[in-house]
């Protein structure tokens, strides 16, 4: 198979930082176009990696196969149906889309297309973190095992990301959510239940989770807290043993090129269909969402 011909919507800071360069470097993938919505953005963006800027999007859907969108949760939803109604695979961010029925939509749309799809869940393609879950035992952890998760960051408060109007209105929950609740339910079975949750100043969640087996588990988030870098931990206790993983595991660069990886192998029919697809960030959007649900029928203690 030729490389993939991929083509980038959006021009932010993350699509700058990980979507274009990883895009650009990895021997599976061609940067072809980019699309935003200010023309002369994606003319400079599209320059510097020798790629072709499109002011039509659906012109841009006929020179690609693929698409990695970088763009609020709102926006993706709506433009991810458009791509895979043009049968487009899709590189996807989270949330999926702005709404837990948005996103399903997505879904539905992948499946109907038949084209393969692939969330930025870049912590679970760190290598030492799946080293890690492989430490895991292979069954759904029981009711004598509990598990951690933190995550306290100050991305909001300073940094390329402190702007993200999205990120702001939504939080840390919509944002390191995801990604927090996608590790716990790989190292210790499905969630099945949020029996708990708080929201406090300065953007601080806490709440938690119940597992298909029993265990139970904790989390910590908050992106407007003054400290740098930022503070991550996941800890894992009782009957499954004990393991504890800090930090990311790797850059996003060595984590966005594992990703490509499985893409493109899926596409070439060299390797299974991503596990860590459109349908996996459906599954997390409803979690986050029950995580909202949990906070709002909190009664004060």
């Amino acid at each position: 198979m030729d490389r993939l011909r991929v083509g980038l919507v959006g021009a932010g800071p993350w699509a700058r930082a990980v979507h274009a360069p990883g895009l650009a470097a990895h021997s599976g993938t061609e940067l072809a176009a980019v699309w935003t919505r200010r023309p002369e953005v994606a003319a400079g963006l599209a320059e510097e990696y020798g790629a072709r800027s499109y002011p039509d999007l659906e012109v841009l859907f006929d020179a690609v196969d693929a698409v990695a969108f970088a763009v609020p949760p709102q926006v993706q939803g709506r433009f991810a149906l458009f791509a895979a109604a043009a049968g487009k695979h899709l590189i996807c961010e989270k949330p999926l889309a702005d709404t837990v029925e948005d996103a399903r939509a997505v879904v539905e749309a992948v499946e109907r297309t038949g084209v393969h799809s692939t969330m930025v869940l870049t912590l679970r393609h760190a290598p030492a973190v799946r080293d890690w879950l492989a430490e895991m035992p292979p069954e759904p952890a029981g009711p004598d095992t509990v598990a951690s998760a933190r995550w306290i960051s100050g991305s909001l408060l300073g940094g390329p990301y402190c702007t993200s109007s999205w990120r702001a209105e939504q939080g840390a929950l919509s944002d390191l959510g995801p990604h927090v609740i996608d590790l716990l339910d790989a190292a210790v079975g499905p969630v099945v239940d949020v029996p708990w949750a708080r929201h406090d100043q300065p953007d601080l969640w806490r709440f938690g989770l119940l597992h298909s087996g029993g265990a139970q588990s904790s989390v910590t988030l908050s992106t407007r807290v003054p400290v740098d870098p930022s503070e991550i931990e996941f800890t894992v206790l009782g009957g499954a043993g004990r393991h504890r993983l800090a930090g990311r595991g790797a850059d996003a660069a060595t984590c966005y090129a594992a990703m490509l990886d499985e893409l493109v192998a899926a596409v070439g029919g060299s390797g299974p269909p991503p596990a860590l697809d459109a349908a996996r960030g459906l599954r997390l959007q409803e979690l986050v969402a029950a995580v909202r649900a949990a906070v709002d029928g909190a009664q004060p203690v």
